[in-house]
């Protein structure tokens, strides 16, 4: 029996997985609890492959770079560029709290607050100082920078391993044709795991409203509201206009990540989505070199929905408890989320180590109130993962601009194309496999 075509569409199937995933969850909750093991499988399939993908796709774009000082500008634009969308988002969600004031009213004691429930999110806090966090880049040993699937240690080796690749001129087409062969294998790889995408979704859905439940929002239905609220703004009036300056769309940008994207909310992760988007920035045009850069270093210094929550839970932290904080305090408070909001993995969860590691700095917010979150962290996570990958695209397209090394007739036709349906699996023509 031959399938209908809109059912083959990638992001079709993950549609109809988050469905019947919602309806599992919705009418048999403790049987929809049970299948977070899919979604987590499909997740950790896909971690598997982000690092030897990240490693060849650097070192190949370094070469193809060859420039030193062209790799250094590339670098010191792309993270001018990230610490100026995080501190947007920091000021907007900020804002946005001053707004509408999500935690007036609730006048809880954070005394009786049960703050063991964070122990676990305590222990995966990001290292927060400047020597500790660079430190921590390091690998401990050559292949550790691939044992816990980080991006930031690969990233590292990567440019090392490249920079000594275009010093040796009489290795460097033999390596490279190596590398690019093991590069087309890996995506062939992930192409069949992607494949998969569909159970992920099924999993991840049926596990978040067995387990939470719309219930679960309750009394903190308004944080969730303001939170959404922002990310939007920060996509339409900042993103937006943005990329308009540089003379795209970013509605058609959007239509043409729209597989990606669906992927990205059901999994309520970004780490899926990191090298199919390596390879659909490239055929928009955009340098494989700077896609090889500044993508995977967008996915632990960009963080804007991760920014954004960090500011707008914390000031709800304070308006819940009736904590009042001066000027001079809320300043402190931005200037350590610049930190904390840098390196935190694109998962689900990663939010609440985050907003651990701001508080336990500031002295002024009680810790414990961070207890209030865990239970709709699941339903913003969603967002916070949607308003990143977003921005990281962006900034990829931004800085090929700013490199002149953006094919714009390429881009244009690209995502003038993007709303019609592509193959099977929905994925760029020149994706091995």
């Amino acid at each position: 029996m031959k399938v209908a075509r809109p059912f083959r569409l990638l992001y079709v199937q993950v549609l109809l997985g988050m469905g019947f995933g919602v309806a599992i969850g919705h009418f048999w909750p403790q049987a929809g609890a049970s299948l977070k093991p899919l979604s987590d499988a499909f997740v950790a399939l896909v971690r598997m492959m982000i690092a030897p993908i990240v490693f060849c796709t650097i070192v190949t774009g370094i070469t193809s770079l060859a420039s030193g000082a062209r790799i250094g500008r590339t670098i010191l634009k792309a993270l001018a560029l990230f610490y100026f969308l995080t501190a947007v988002a920091l000021a907007l969600g900020l804002a946005t709290a001053f707004a509408l004031h999500p935690g007036a009213g609730l006048h809880i004691d954070a005394r009786h607050l049960d703050a063991r429930i964070l122990a676990q999110y305590a222990t995966q806090t990001q290292p927060h100082g400047l020597v500790e966090f660079t430190l921590h880049v390091i690998p401990e040993t050559l292949l550790g920078a691939f044992d816990k699937g980080e991006v930031l240690p690969v990233l590292l080796l990567a440019l090392l391993f490249g920079f000594a690749l275009n010093a040796s001129a009489s290795a460097e087409r033999r390596v490279r044709e190596f590398i690019d062969g093991v590069a087309h294998v890996l995506f062939g790889i992930l192409a069949r795991i992607m494949r998969l995408a569909p159970l992920g979704a099924f999993g991840a859905m049926a596990f978040t409203v067995g387990r939470f439940g719309i219930r679960s929002i309750g009394s903190l239905g308004m944080l969730m509201v303001s939170f959404y609220v922002a990310c939007l703004l920060f996509v339409v009036f900042v993103l937006g206009p943005l990329a308009r300056l540089h003379g795209f769309s970013l509605w058609r940008l959007l239509r043409y990540m729209r597989e990606e994207l669906v992927i990205v909310l059901a999994t309520s992760s970004t780490e899926p989505v990191l090298p199919r988007l390596i390879v659909k920035l490239e055929a928009l045009g955009c340098d494989k070199g700077i896609v090889g850069l500044v993508l995977p270093a967008g996915y632990s210094f960009n963080l804007d929905g991760t920014a954004i929550y960090l500011t707008l839970a914390s000031m709800f932290i304070a308006q819940a408890c009736d904590v009042p904080l001066s000027g001079a305090q809320i300043a402190t408070m931005l200037a350590v989320m610049l930190l904390t909001s840098k390196g935190a993995a694109g998962v689900s969860g990663s939010g609440l180590v985050a907003l651990v590691a701001t508080l336990a700095v500031i002295p002024d917010l009680p810790l414990a109130g961070v207890a209030l979150l865990v239970g709709i962290d699941r339903f913003m996570s969603e967002a916070r993962a949607l308003t990143s990958v977003i921005s990281n695209a962006c900034a990829v397209i931004f800085v090929s601009m700013w490199e002149r090394s953006c094919d714009r007739v390429q881009l244009k036709n690209s995502l003038r194309f993007a709303h019609e349906p592509s193959h099977s699996l929905d994925r760029p023509a020149d994706m091995p496999g």
